[in-house]
């Protein structure tokens, strides 16, 4: 693990570059159809809600000013009516057919772009579990499951706004600034310069703020994290929070981190606060400009140096599209919050994703068929953090169908000799063979899939008691599921409960005891039917009584297969032909050989100071080395 240990998310976030372009390349592209028709109908729409002012200009101008020029943009002249009767109800017919045009392109607008952005989010958050669920534990030992939850959740749906809202409002704001700028300076060129002489200070406005709020914003997903993590310790300890009487001691805690987000939430309020007023100051002194100068014009004739003629129709249709120009300028300061709060979370999100990926099979890994369970440690030497020695030039074997037992005091490094095994974590130096294969040279699916784990710690998930022991199994069918409990003695109290195997567990297996939850975890092992056991502390929460039905019920399980087993006490150990142990009497540094015994002993005697000599044709592959935890014991 020293060359390989585990930076977590936080970490990463500032080596990510440009991740709303990525978001946008990697799963927007895929679904550009969609985006391509959004934009187009946002297109039409913006274009047909321009119809009715100008058409109203124009009648404005033809019916009610006695003018003969009834025309309108990109519209034949032979094509429009002559009489002013006429021209009122074409005209009305325009506008009713704009609306009409904007109302159902806005509509297909707004449902294209919900599709394209809800279809790209399902692609980053499957895509982002997929990639968490491809990292090995160190990741997790390193990352707060609260900031997992809040990339999965909140930062996916910030992306989705991005995706929805952002780029949806961002093109409607280019097409209307672009399409009105256009048509007001082929109007009258001269007001259009009125109307324009603030959109370079707005400009430089939204640079300022952009740059400012970037940084704050990546402190408020940070503190979303930290907020989520102290909810999720909270609310999961729930149990020894009461118990311990510290109520209010975790409320403070929370209360902390809740104010942490607050004060970094509100130093972006702040520059927003400052800069959406800027905004609509600005735009409103384009307006008044625009009105003060067309209406001196209108009433006195061409102020300052501008010349040429403006109509009535014209007058009003300006100040009209003017107040549609600087609206969507004035509400730029939506779209930046949108981008800035997505651009923090892809921040994150990639970070996650960019995570090396430690533990995956080799590209010439081959499957692991026909295990036997001949198992074997070579000189193996692990550490989780690169400073501190787990394991150490550890060696020993296990013959297929051998029971071995790990034995010795908490933090030694029993489970984290097994948990090596099954490739949850990758050995530093040294190789650890199943059947004579690196178990780094088979595919890791294979690997685990011949090895049953059975934990103190018990996981089920919200759900039956039939769904909990066929997972992982999931074409079993309901007569395996039973013979599987009966197996693990658990038939009897399945039946006993409410709904039989219908029964709701609860979260985490809530609804039973201890014991309940450990018998239904081994009906799941029972039913997995591997070819190597590893019994963990399996038996050491559950009281005198349940301890023998589950012990029973392991000792069927453990029958004709390679099994390890893991415990504190040589005295809760049945007879065994390996014992690999670390008593109070090994040294924790310098070359040391523990006892050898043909069994682990059921008393919780220390070894003998004396290493008797193995049996003829024994294996001597013991190595008891400097700072061992657990230095193996082999016995023929």
């Amino acid at each position: 693990m020293s060359e390989g240990t585990t930076v977590a998310v936080a970490d990463r976030v500032d080596e990510v570059e440009a991740p709303l372009r990525r978001v946008f390349r990697e799963y927007g592209l895929p679904r550009v159809h969609w985006f391509a028709v959004a934009v187009a109908m946002n297109l039409v729409a913006r274009l047909s809600s321009l119809v009715p002012p100008l058409v109203l200009g124009t009648a404005i101008d033809a019916i009610f000013s006695g003018s003969n020029a009834y025309t309108l943009p990109l519209v034949p002249q032979g094509w429009l009516p002559t009489e002013p009767k006429a021209q009122f109800y074409f005209s009305v017919s325009l506008i009713v057919g704009a609306f009409v045009v904007t109302a159902v392109t806005t509509w297909a607008q707004a449902i294209t772009s919900d599709i394209f952005a809800h279809r790209s989010l399902h692609a980053v958050r499957v895509d982002t579990f997929r990639k968490m669920q491809e990292l090995d534990m160190a990741f997790f030992d390193e990352q707060q499951t609260g900031e997992a939850m809040s990339i999965l959740n909140q930062d996916a749906t910030n992306l989705e706004r991005y995706l929805d809202q952002a780029l949806k409002n961002g093109f409607r704001l280019v097409i209307m600034v672009v399409a009105i700028g256009a048509l007001l300076l082929s109007m009258n060129w001269q007001l259009a310069l009125v109307t324009l002489v603030g959109v370079p200070l707005m400009g430089l406005f939204t640079v300022w703020f952009s740059r400012r709020v970037a940084p704050r914003y990546d402190a408020v997903r940070s503190s979303v994290g930290d907020l989520n993590t102290r909810l999720e310790n909270s609310i999961g300890g729930m149990q020894l929070v009461k118990t311990s009487n510290t109520e209010e001691f975790e409320t403070d805690r929370v209360e902390e981190a809740s104010w942490n987000f607050y004060t970094t939430n509100m130093d972006v309020l702040k520059l927003a606060f400052l800069y959406r007023p800027g905004m609509r100051l600005l735009a409103g002194l384009s307006f008044v400009a625009t009105f003060v100068v067309g209406g001196l014009w209108l009433f006195s004739g061409p102020p300052l140096f501008f010349s040429g003629e403006l109509t009535v129709g014209d007058f009003v249709v300006f100040i009209f599209l003017t107040q549609r120009f600087i609206d969507p300028l004035a509400q730029i300061s939506n779209i930046i919050d949108w981008f800035e709060n997505a651009r923090a979370s892809g921040k994150r999100i990639f970070g996650l994703m960019d995570t090396p990926v430690r533990i995956e099979d080799s590209p010439d890994a081959v499957e692991l068929e026909a295990v036997d369970g001949a198992v074997a440690y070579d000189d193996v030497t692990f550490s989780y953090d690169g400073e501190e020695t787990i394991l150490e030039d550890v060696s020993f074997d296990a013959d297929a169908g051998d029971t071995v037992a790990f034995v010795g005091p908490t933090g030694a490094g029993k489970s984290t000799a097994v948990k090596l095994l099954m490739r949850l974590y990758d050995v530093d130096e040294g190789a650890i063979s199943v059947d004579g294969h690196d178990i780094r040279d088979v595919t890791v699916g294979s690997l685990r899939e011949s090895i049953g784990y059975v934990s103190q710690e018990t996981y089920l998930f919200d759900g039956t008691v039939a769904e909990n022991i066929r997972y992982g199994e999931f074409g079993a069918t309901r007569d395996e599921i039973i013979e599987a409990a009966k197996a693990a003695e658990a038939h009897e109290f399945i039946t006993e409960l409410s709904e039989g195997y219908d029964t709701q567990v609860g979260e985490r297996g809530a609804r039973l005891s201890g014991g309940q939850r450990q018998r239904i975890s081994i009906a799941r092992t029972v039913l997995q039917d591997p070819d190597i056991l590893i019994l963990d502390e399996a038996t050491s929460a559950v009281d005198t009584e349940t301890e023998v039905l589950i012990q029973r019920s392991l000792d069927r399980l453990a029958a004709d297969r390679t099994t390890f087993v893991i415990a504190h006490r040589l005295s809760t150990v049945t007879p065994t032909r390996n014992c690999w142990r670390k008593t109070a009497s090994t040294p924790t540094s310098g070359p040391s050989r523990p006892a050898r015994s043909t069994t682990c002993p059921t008393s919780s005697s220390t070894a003998p100071a004396a290493t008797p000599d193995p049996p003829s044709g024994a294996s001597d592959r013991s190595a008891s080395p400097v700072a061992a935890p657990e230095p193996a014991t082999k016995t023929p």
